[in-house]
């Protein structure tokens, strides 16, 4: 009986070895991007408004980072919140852990280097060398140009310093250990494609403008196999429940019976004030899709997204509940 204690011990004494030595190996091993590069991005104007055009309304920075009015249709950015962050992705939404938006304003950003901060946001690498949870989609922004990340980044150091201190996100258990394998080194675009190339370039603002992340259903975080831009994702609201819809080209489920100008129009109307001045009650449907920002994008790269989505994405058949209110 002692024997067979004894072995019983020793087995738990290796398990308990190999725990620690896999934590221990995780934490020093991972995340393996490299170090934050050596440059300096000058903020001539024309980055500066380049990378305000996608920080507004192509990659949402703002959005996200932002304190959002969701008394309003579409929760427009508050004024004067622009970049402050604060804003919590937690477990209501299914995640595993409470993330906050950092406060991408000179207030928080001003003691990092342009290479930090290149690094965070093309890899998910944060400045002290935490991993960063992929709520912001930056496994697709390490596949823009590093021009349009230098744009992004001086446009970040043009924003007002803001006085805001955000939370310290969490990841529970054991996605705080996961999420340390999941950044990757950036794989950038060598140029953005010429816009009469009506797919590539298409393709380059629809990963740029991050749709697949909101609509396309995961499991734990990962995108669930052969449903990407399907729809689904749930997002909790005072009201109910909505869901991002499906956009693949399925004629019944999707936007394959859409016209281009179906589709650009459905974007232009949300620039009408009219959408974002009303107040809701808590009882009115809502949506979190940033109308309002997107209705900036430029006819031309709404034309080509539309493009891609119709012509590269597989259609896929999923009927999308959109709203299911709350039972009062």
């Amino acid at each position: 009986m002692k024997t067979l204690w004894k072995i019983l011990m020793g087995l738990v004494g290796i398990v308990v070895v190999m725990v620690i030595g896999g934590i221990l190996y995780l934490n020093s091993a991972f995340p393996d991007v490299g170090d934050a590069e050596d440059i300096t991005v000058e903020a001539t104007p024309e980055r500066i408004e380049r990378g305000r055009y996608l920080a507004l309304h192509v990659s949402m920075c703002i959005d996200c980072h932002s304190e959002r009015d969701w008394k309003r249709y579409a929760g427009p950015v508050v004024p004067g919140s622009e970049g402050h962050g604060g804003e919590l992705f937690g477990e209501d939404m299914g995640l595993p852990g409470s993330f906050y938006a950092a406060n991408l304003t000179p207030y928080h950003l001003g003691g990092w280097t342009d290479g930090e901060l290149f690094r965070a946001i093309t890899t998910g690498v944060s400045r002290d060398g935490r991993p960063l949870f992929p709520i912001m989609p930056y496994q697709l922004y390490g596949k823009m140009t590093r021009e349009d990340i230098y744009s992004i980044i001086a446009y970040l150091r043009s924003l007002p310093v803001i006085e805001h201190d955000t939370p310290e996100s969490n990841a529970g258990f054991p996605m705080n250990f996961i999420m340390r394998t999941i950044p990757v080194r950036a794989s950038f675009a060598d140029a953005i494609p010429d816009p009469s190339d009506r797919l590539a370039y298409g393709k380059y603002m629809t990963e740029a403008a991050g749709c697949m992340e909101c609509h396309t259903t995961r499991d734990h975080g990962e995108p669930i196999e052969g449903m990407d831009y399907a729809g689904g994702m749930e997002f909790p609201l005072p009201a109910g429940i909505v869901r991002a819809q499906n956009i693949t080209p399925d004629l019944e489920t999707g936007i394959g019976a859409w016209t281009e100008e179906m589709f650009v129009q459905r974007f232009r109307s949300y620039a009408d004030s009219v959408f974002v001045d009303a107040t809701l009650g808590t009882s009115d449907f809502n949506t979190v899709m940033p109308w309002r920002m997107y209705a900036g994008m430029k006819d031309q790269d709404l034309r080509a997204i539309f493009t891609y989505l119709n012509e590269e994405v597989r259609p896929v058949r999923n009927r999308v509940e959109r709203f299911t209110p709350v039972s009062r």
